[in-house]
């Protein structure tokens, strides 16, 4: 397999696996925060000022 950053040869028993090393691995992370990779799919409307959502209590 090869890490999908830098595109050298990863093995399966490294430690970073699927990336090969620590560098790659951040990479990866830093483009999922700046959003430069997606999830395709309808875009949901979200109100940030919004209260987050809290499940009810169900009792049995």
């Amino acid at each position: 397999m090869k890490c999908p950053i830098c595109k050298k040869e990863v093995r399966p028993t490294d430690p970073f696996m699927p990336f090969c090393g620590e560098r790659c691995k951040l990479l990866d992370l830093g483009n999922w925060a700046s959003e430069k990779y997606v999830i395709p799919g309808p875009r949901a409307d979200v109100d940030p000022d919004a209260a987050p959502r809290q499940e009810r209590d169900v009792e049995d």
